[in-house]
């Protein structure tokens, strides 16, 4: 196993902010914002709110990754990333399904406008495959013929050859993604579920520790915090347990 480069527990959590009222888009930043460094904004709360919700955020002192998991043609994608990349989010991902002439062109167009306007690119990461998929899903529903390992780790190859800076991966994959693309090669990692936390809809989890030492960058968890009585409390918890 390999473990990921030396950064503070609390900095590798991303909080998965999936609501979609202002009431509790205020009440999860404020109670929040002394514990974690990252948030995550996805399609519920993006859509609900619209992208002011990135300004107030960025304002609230968190950095974001917007998952809104971009998949159409080159060209909209591309012309997409860009106005998301101008709200000046920390990290955006695409889905790797989308072809890596998509990923290439929006990687570029992004790095391209961070240039020309003088600000920060965000990190592009390429979604692989869904933890919430499973190997008969992923054969018997998608009619993907390659084990689920060998099409995460050919959707991760994608991603790096069109020049992204890492993936949404398993954690059950990030230890070969980094042998194979490099340490330096970001893997973003949902499917996290605490010691006592139920699964839910995960089809592919492993605890805070266990990701944590297979190499993960960054952990996305959502319901074990949102959902626990003492919020506070089980974040604690689960930075305990990438400590130990």
């Amino acid at each position: 196993m390999t473990k990921a480069n030396h950064i503070d527990a609390r900095e590798r959590i991303i909080v998965a902010l999936d609501v979609s009222t202002r009431r509790d888009l205020e009440k999860w930043t404020a109670l929040l914002k002394s514990h974690v460094k990252w948030v995550k904004v996805g399609m519920e709360l993006f859509y609900a709110q619209g992208p002011e919700v990135i300004t107030f955020l960025r304002e609230e002192g968190f950095n974001i990754f917007l998952d809104l998991k971009l998949h159409d043609i080159p060209n909209t994608v591309q012309k997409a990333a860009v106005v998301l990349a101008r709200l000046g989010v920390g990290l955006i991902n695409l889905h790797t399904l989308g072809g890596v002439e998509m990923m290439k062109r929006t990687a570029a167009a992004i790095k391209k406008m961070a240039a020309t306007e003088r600000i920060s690119p965000p990190r592009v990461i390429g979604v692989t495959v869904l933890t919430s998929h499973s190997p008969e899903v992923l054969h018997d529903e998608l009619r993907i013929s390659l084990p689920l390992e060998e099409a995460t780790l050919h959707l991760a190859g994608m991603a790096k050859s069109s020049e992204l800076d890492g993936v949404v991966c398993s954690p059950w994959e990030v230890e070969q993604i980094k042998k194979c693309y490099g340490a330096d090669f970001l893997t973003v990692v949902p499917g996290i579920r605490p010691s006592w936390a139920a699964p839910g809809d995960q089809a592919r989890y492993k605890t805070p520790g266990q990701a944590v030492a297979e190499g993960a960058d960054f952990l996305v968890i959502g319901r074990p915090i949102l959902d626990a009585p003492d919020p506070v409390a089980a974040l604690n918890s689960i930075v305990q347990e990438m400590q130990d």
